[in-house]
């Protein structure tokens, strides 16, 4: 309980940093300013906390305590010890005056310069590849930010004190994660279609996570690949479901720079340390990544975005990816493509699921030949049909894919989850219950009325592969027989009714009276109508 007051508060700061920016500029702006300030915070807090623990083996009482301390220390002869062994944990070093406590300190005092500000990210970004053009998308000199240096200054300047009330020497690393997932959900929902790009709905995320990590949650080691990662919440997903959250390797790859940065800055708010994540800014269908020591891992992830076009040039029918299927995903819809380069990297016992329009069960020509080779080799385990309205960059339904790199059978189970879900104002939701309702399904694998379908292979072959689901779940509901007899006896009641109201009504018009001529004539002649 404590943990979930700790996360409300550092929402409801987080939170309060966004109004200071709402005004000036929209949502998919002011996320990279609240999200990327938010985060220097946390690597400067962390740094303070840990290099107090290092000179004084203890926790700070705050981390102004930290601050002094560490100015203390580096007057001494042990100081290029200190820095050198912090560099070596932290992967970066923070100067004194660089750090967000000082920051927050020369913002009460109205002495805050941007400048040291971006000299302190520009250090983040050289000390580790790890932080490479982290804070790019945050342009400290913006127009956006007000008219004229010192408002630019002072915007800045409210935002670094509205910040500081976040408590993270006293939040853990599920806590802060927790409120960043939270802040940007919210940015997705401010954002609208350009949340595509970097948010998965959280229903989503767990139905995936949890079928792909089924029967894989005790494994020590467990790879988990997000070729597609937006801003890495689908793969952070796996932490909440393994036994051995410490030990899981996270390998990721963006397009998008900005969502890029995000995913970083995602995975160390999380506690993921360095060794353990893999992300990469790049196009996953034009280049394959990740190519060298692992290439196959225990999970695949995946929400691409849907129907994309790519070249599909016809040197891609040599790359490994594509070329057993004879015939490439077209240039107008990507899909297939996407999901090929997913197989490809998953290990032989690992599962891979990925969320796809409907369109790439029944649509024929390419995608028809590729589907129905993944039938043949057995390599379609589940068809589950989502609710439509889920995301934020989408109205339309969306089906989820479940895949297998080899087993013994080809048949396929199909879950229909379309009524699964809680109508909201802006999207539907679906609540735990709809979801531990599917994740239930998906593990008893047998038919339900109405619900799911585990079709055999000749089933499907006898539907020439198409996979669309009523093809196989019939939840068509038998209309009540209506009563004859019932209807006519409420027709002749009706009747009555509107008879006894009528003829009440006649009679308060008789009641009225006029000494206009023509008012009364008026009168007579609607009553004379009513009577009929």
């Amino acid at each position: 309980m404590a943990v979930e007051e700790n996360s409300k508060d550092l929402i409801s700061v987080l939170w309060s940093g966004a109004d200071i920016l709402r005004s000036k500029m929209d949502a998919n702006e002011y996320k990279d300013y609240l999200l990327g300030i938010v985060f220097y915070k946390y690597l400067s807090d962390s740094f303070l906390i840990k290099v107090y623990d290092m000179i004084c083996d203890d926790k700070p009482e705050t981390l102004q305590d930290a601050l002094n301390t560490y100015i203390e220390e580096l007057k001494g002869e042990d100081a290029e010890e200190l820095v050198a062994e912090m560099k070596r944990e932290c992967h970066y070093v923070i100067e004194p005056e660089l750090t967000y406590t000082r920051f927050a300190d020369d913002a009460r005092n109205n002495v805050f310069s941007r400048e040291q500000l971006q000299k302190a990210f520009n250090n983040i970004e050289q000390s580790d590849p790890l932080f490479a053009d982290l804070f790019t998308d945050i342009d400290l000199y913006s127009n956006r930010l007000g008219t004229g240096d010192q408002k630019q200054s002072d915007t800045v300047a409210s935002l670094i004190r509205e910040i500081d009330k976040a408590d993270l020497l006293n939040s853990d690393s599920d806590v802060l994660g927790n409120a960043y997932e939270y802040l940007i959900g919210q940015f997705a929902s401010e954002t609208g279609k350009k949340a595509g790009e970097f948010y998965t709905p959280q229903a989503v995320s767990k139905i995936l996570t949890k079928i792909a990590i089924a029967g894989q949650e005790t494994k020590k080691g467990l790879s988990v690949y997000d070729p597609c990662m937006g801003s890495g919440s689908l793969l952070l997903n796996a932490k909440r479901y393994s036994k051995e959250p410490g030990y899981i390797r996270y390998y990721g790859q963006e397009l998008m720079t900005s969502t890029y940065n995000l995913a970083r800055m995602n995975m160390f708010l999380h506690g993921i340390v360095p060794e353990n994540q893999k992300l990469r800014n790049g196009d996953t269908l034009d280049g394959d990544w990740p190519t060298g020591e692992e290439t196959d891992f225990n999970m695949v992830l995946m929400n691409p975005p849907y129907s994309a076009k790519w070249s599909a040039a016809a040197g891609f029918l040599q790359d490994e990816r594509f070329s057993d299927y004879g015939v490439l995903a077209p240039k107008s819809k990507a899909d297939y493509a996407f999901l090929l380069h997913g197989l490809y990297h998953l290990k032989s016992k690992g599962t891979m699921a990925i969320v796809l329009p409907h369109g790439v069960l029944f649509r024929g020509a390419a995608e028809g030949k590729i589907r129905e080779k993944l039938l043949r080799s057995g390599n379609i385990y589940a068809v589950i049909g989502l609710p439509a309205n889920l995301f934020y960059n989408t109205s339309i339904p969306t089906c989820i894919i479940v895949l297998k790199k080899h087993r013994d059978g080809r048949d396929v189970l199909f879950i229909d989850a379309s009524k699964k879900f809680e109508k909201g104002k802006k999207q539907n939701t679906m609540t735990d219950e709809h979801i531990d309702s599917v994740i239930n399904l998906y593990m008893k694998r047998e038919t339900v009325d109405k619900e799911s379908y585990l079709a055999e292979f000749e089933d499907i072959e006898k539907n020439d592969f198409n996979l669309n689901i009523p093809r196989y779940v019939d939840t068509f509901e038998k209309e009540e027989e209506v009563d004859l007899n019932t209807l006519l006896a409420d027709m002749k009641k009706t009747e009555e009714e509107i008879e006894k109201v009528q003829s009440e009504f006649i009679d308060m018009l008789k009641e009225l009276t006029s000494t206009d001529k023509d008012v009364m004539a008026s009168l007579n002649s609607l009553i004379e109508m009513i009577e009929g």
